[in-house]
């Protein structure tokens, strides 16, 4: 216990002094002064959400607490587990994870869809249940299968959960990977077959996440692509390209204007940060994600 309360005084200063605030009491046991006096004034043209997994260091109360003082209110892939710690402070789950059976057993392969049902059934009520809306699924690894087989095991498969994601107002959202460096075999590793997806199940119900991390390794031509196809991305990632690190000037990608291109479509949806911070300690890899969010916040 001594541990515990040590380490999480210690990361209130650290959260504390990357903000630049006097007191490490600003992060402290009462919840309502941190929902009350955010220590960044946002724009509001783009809602702004964070990758609960890229910062794993902060306990999820503490990335509450920490994306409050940024100035918004959203954390993604967060499941059905720490959703009450969520609503005690006011943050949207804006990408629901914890159906999937991980990332290569996905959609593509129809040998999988039996667990995938019973999961995403279930799934779907508790989302719709706890106010949310996306919940995420992968098309997995095509072990040998070509794209076509791979889409049309996708839509047979999916077709049999859309009637009860349409009617609980869930969207699913399949998430777009690179497989040239991270994901190899993985099927939809390219907008055009996410894309003939959507349109095959043409439902409102079913978006594309767009991480345009994953899709610059594996295509580049962001901003036409986000320009031409932006009706079928319900959602965005964020991460530096090469390494997957901060979105600074030390990476190929310029999000300003990335982001200013989503927000001239109309975009409604979450921007997510879901970069992984290089930088050596805790309160840098905060004051990381606070720039990441002056960036993209256009």
């Amino acid at each position: 216990m001594t541990h515990s309360v040590n380490r999480r005084a210690l990361m209130r200063g650290a959260v504390a002094s990357a903000l630049g605030l006097s007191s490490l009491s600003v992060l402290g046991a009462d919840p309502a002064l941190s929902l009350s006096s955010p220590t960044v004034a946002l724009k509001g043209n783009i809602r702004h959400s964070v990758a609960r997994w890229t910062f794993g260091f902060l306990s999820i109360e503490e990335l509450c607490l920490l994306v409050r003082r940024l100035g918004f209110s959203a954390i993604d892939l967060v499941g059905p587990n720490d959703w009450p710690i969520l609503k005690q402070h006011g943050v949207d789950s804006s990408m629901c994870n914890g159906a999937e059976l991980n990332l290569e057993d996905g959609w593509g392969d129809a040998k999988f869809h039996k667990p995938l049902i019973e999961r995403y059934q279930k799934h779907i009520d508790l989302v719709s249940e706890a106010g949310y809306k996306n919940l995420i699924c992968f098309s997995g690894n095509a072990r040998g299968k070509n794209p076509e087989e791979g889409l049309k095991n996708a839509t047979k498969g999916l077709k049999k959960i859309l009637a009860q994601a349409e009617k609980r107002g869930v969207i699913l959202q399949m998430e777009l990977f690179n497989s040239k460096i991270d994901h190899p075999d993985y099927f939809a590793d390219n907008s055009a077959w996410g894309i003939e997806l959507c349109k095959r199940l043409d439902s409102p119900n079913f978006k594309l996440l767009y991480d345009i991390y994953h899709m610059q390794i594996s295509e580049g031509d962001i901003i036409r692509t986000i320009q031409n196809h932006h009706q079928f991305f319900g959602h965005y990632h964020t991460a530096g390209v090469p390494g997957r690190n901060e979105i600074d000037d030390s990476q190929e990608l310029y999000y300003p204007a990335i982001v200013r291109a989503i927000q001239a479509t109309g975009f409604k949806g979450y921007v997510a940060q879901e970069f992984m911070p290089r930088r050596a300690t805790d309160e840098e890899k905060i004051e990381s994600l606070q720039a990441a969010i002056r960036i993209c916040d256009v």
